[in-house]
């Protein structure tokens, strides 16, 4: 092998060289974009399950919070129920003392 041609096989080998530094520098990059790719992915699935464990609280908070407002949403019917009721027995109970003393009052009459 002449000198000619140990330069030109080494220039080759140099431009080769040279070729393969920046591919490394290109996989290197995309290496670590990759790598910070999947942190954040883990970051994601990280906040994803703390997020639906805060969703099962909200639920269940939601779930309470809806069986107090109906007792609260009943609690005015149920009262004027026990206002009509006791009117009513009021009524009725005037009715038939009324009555009572119409009767007692009619045989009081009718023995004298």
């Amino acid at each position: 092998m002449t000198n000619e041609e140990i330069v030109k096989n080494l220039s080759g080998h140099e431009h080769e060289i040279k070729n393969l530094g920046y591919r490394i520098g290109n996989l290197e990059a995309v290496s670590k974009q990759i790598n910070d790719l999947a942190l954040s992915v883990q970051k994601l699935a990280l906040n994803m399950a703390r997020m639906l464990d805060e969703q099962k609280i909200l639920s269940e908070e939601q779930k309470i919070i809806s069986g107090r407002v109906r007792n609260l949403e009943d609690k005015p019917g149920q009262t004027w129920g026990a206002i009509v009721q006791t009117a009513i027995t009021a009524i009725v109970s005037a009715l038939a003392g009324g009555i009572a003393v119409w009767v007692v009052q009619g045989l009081a009459l009718h023995m004298h």
